[in-house]
């Protein structure tokens, strides 16, 4: 990714809000430092509930000094004494006083208040591309050994061939490169996985295992590796001879370059592929994704030799040769878009941002609690949010702060099941919850992108993607771990009023995207009573009032900021995750700096989404300059001099998308030895 231009973010004090007014509302007043009367004429006064009567008519200028308002949503102040008694006015009013008094104070978040307007999602007649899935064609069909055939229809119980497999297996057999596109989830691994194992076990010497390996598998990321390993594992089951293994990267590494062309892994492959030359001259060689971007147009360049191209694309097959391929060029490839599984609903919902972390967690309510049986999969841009809101969700949606009371029981664990996965964890850790959530039936993985290429993750019914990805191709890649091989599935993207650009910028590469609205969202927080207002005490809830919708959310919102302020380490973490949300911020390409904008967020409205009430004073973000400019950065705190070193600084955080590098820590990491053997990189063999 590329970075824009250096700059060092301090995050001030929220701006004072400003003054509102509606009838039968007041604001909470709260006298100067030093005075006891409000300035000037003002008369004495203590807190007043919203609903009490109205005012006197005499007029009372106020002081200009930054203040907090009441919440017409919860019906209370968020400032002010409540064992003070206001002046009698009305016997109803003294007894209203004394009646709301005895309850315990809390502290509320005005969430409906100040935010920016949401703008039209305007759809256009974008067209997309289609792919045909299946054909009727059977494993048999092809010159495959009897027990390869056997292995596949009874192992896998798979009875006949995608198109990709149809298209791409004939071509692999005649030992052919080829440089084949096909949506996500319809099949790519078997495509070159059987015309690999059909090639080693027809050897005419018999393959040892002193002759060392015979064929390399590269993928980006560990999951992948062992999802791949253990489909060629099972092809191999008939030909004991052949023996299969996995090597991964140093599993002690902190992070993990999961985009597949980069910052780093376009490198690496090169490095490996000189190596490889180097013992051969010749060698058969294939590239499959799901995305043609350039990067891996140029990754072709130098490792296809005269390649077939396929596209398995409906509008696009040339049906030239003999064998039918769906062949077309690299350049057409790129120009036709990216193609969508047909059964996958696409949706996008824009969301102040202010109101994001309720929003999430009233979509999980909604859909894995009181819908059918959901296995849902939720991106976010950085390990350090995964992990604060995998902890926050818990104990939230689990049963809130005060599960132990009889009337806050946590929820069935067998309906909210939550998960994480990230380049920080331990690769052990990383392969027991990948284990875990490809078996389980329900759940709800909160993960980085090393979760968003290739993994076959069955009866994934919802991707929510709750941080934009830095690119329409990764847009594919996420969504494409839903509606595999023909299956059902659906999608959310959650952005902000001003990100909603964004969805043209989809449509410019012919994806197409429905909006959502927060409100529908919302609703299914009244189908969950944990939430409702104290002041409708036993009343039935009023079906979907937009009112008491607010209030619940409200009362949501103030739950998730009570557990963060509940302790001085809650607070510093949520932070870590909030300064952690803006480094990725400002590492989004050049091209989409017009929608991701740092100077575009409030920053304010942006910690709400954390649990903080306010922005932290003592926030701050930086990033160097971008190579080949000569910006000086000038910190205001002297600390920070020593956190923007520059360019150096710069390659270790933006080499991999998941490094935590969100932090101070990250000025520490050490640079790493380049000097080793390829075998060394990330790889299957």
């Amino acid at each position: 990714m590329e970075a824009d231009e250096g700059l060092i973010l301090n995050v001030s004090s929220l701006p004072s809000p400003e003054s509102h007014h509606s009838a039968g509302h007041k604001r909470c007043r709260k006298p100067l430092p030093g005075k006891d009367k409000w300035q000037p004429k003002a008369l004495k006064r203590k807190l007043q509930w919203a609903d009490e009567g109205a005012p006197s008519k005499q007029k009372h200028k106020l002081s200009v000094s930054p203040i907090k308002k009441c919440t017409k949503e919860a019906n209370f102040c968020v400032k002010g004494n409540l064992s003070s008694k206001s002046p009698p006015k009305k016997h109803s009013a003294d007894r209203q006083n004394e009646s709301l008094s005895s309850r315990p104070f809390i502290k509320t978040s005005c969430l409906f208040k100040n935010n920016p307007e949401i703008p039209e999602i305007r759809r256009g007649g974008v067209k997309q591309v289609q792919e045909k899935v299946f054909t009727s064609d059977s494993f048999s069909q092809l010159d495959l050994h009897p027990h390869l055939v056997s292995t596949v229809t009874t192992v896998l119980k798979l009875s006949s061939m995608t198109s990709v497999q149809k298209q791409t297996i004939p071509v692999l057999l005649k030992g052919k490169d080829a440089l084949v596109r096909s949506q996500t989830g319809s099949g790519k691994t078997l495509a070159y996985g059987i015309p690999l194992v059909q090639s080693l076990q027809g050897m005419k010497s018999k393959i040892q295992r002193s002759d060392g390996p015979y064929a390399l598998i590269l993928v980006p990321t560990r999951e992948l590796a062992l999802q791949s390993f253990d489909i060629v594992q099972k092809l191999l089951k008939p030909f004991t001879w052949i023996v299969p293994g996995v090597l991964m990267g140093g599993e002690k590494r902190k992070s993990e370059k999961a985009r597949i062309l980069d910052m780093g892994f376009e490198k690496d492959v090169t490095v490996i592929l000189n190596a490889l030359n180097a013992e051969s001259e010749r060698r058969q060689n294939v590239l499959l994704s799901a995305t043609l971007t350039e990067g891996v147009t140029r990754l072709a360049d130098i490792s296809l030799h005269d390649p077939v191209s396929i596209a398995i694309v409906d509008e696009t097959w040339d049906r030239t040769t003999p064998e039918q391929e769906a062949v077309c060029s690299p350049a057409r490839m790129v120009e036709e878009g990216f193609a969508i599984p047909e059964k996958l609903k696409q949706h996008v919902v824009v969301v102040p941002s202010k109101l994001r972390l309720v929003t999430l967690a009233a979509f999980i309510l909604g859909k894995c609690k009181f819908e059918k049986r959901h296995k849902m999969i939720v991106f976010f841009s950085s390990c350090e949010q995964v992990e604060f809101h995998h902890k926050l969700l818990l104990k939230i949606l689990l049963g809130g702060q005060k599960a132990e009371e009889p009337e806050r029981l946590p929820l069935p664990s067998s309906h909210l099941k939550f998960l994480r996965l990230h380049g920080n964890m331990e690769q052990e850790e990383r392969t027991a919850v990948f284990q875990e959530f490809l078996q389980c039936k329900t759940g709800i993985l909160l993960c980085t992108d090393v979760a968003a290429r290739g993994l076959d993750l069955p009866q994934v019914t919802w991707i929510v993607q709750y941080n934009a990805p830095a690119s329409p191709a990764e847009y594919v890649h996420r969504i494409g771990r839903t509606a595999r091989i023909g299956c059902h599935g659906n999608s959310l993207l959650v952005l902000t009023p001003s990100e909603a650009e964004y969805v043209n910028s989809l449509a410019s590469h012919k994806i197409n995207v429905s909006e959502m609205k927060m409100e529908d969202i919302l609703s299914s927080l009244m189908k969950d009573d944990r939430f409702k207002g104290r002041q409708w005490g036993n009343k039935k809830s009023r079906g979907m009032n937009p009112q008491e919708v607010r209030e619940r959310a409200t009362v949501l919102q103030t739950e998730f900021e009570n557990y963060v302020h509940s302790s001085e380490g809650t607070v510093r973490w949520a932070k870590k995750a909030l300064q952690s949300f803006l480094r990725s911020y400002t590492t989004y390409p050049k091209t989409l700096k017009h929608i991701f904008h740092i100077k575009s967020l409030h920053l304010g409205h942006v910690a709400k989404s954390f649990g903080l009430r306010d922005a932290p004073q003592n926030l701050s973000t930086s990033v160097a300059a971008s190579p080949g400019k000569k910006t000086k950065l000038k910190p205001k705190r002297p600390d920070l001099r020593r956190k923007t070193q520059g360019k150096r600084r710069l390659a270790e955080i933006l080499r991999s998308e998941y490094s935590s590098g969100m932090d101070s820590g990250v000025s520490k990491v050490k640079r790493k030895k380049k000097h080793g053997k390829p075998g060394n990189q990330k790889m299957l063999s």
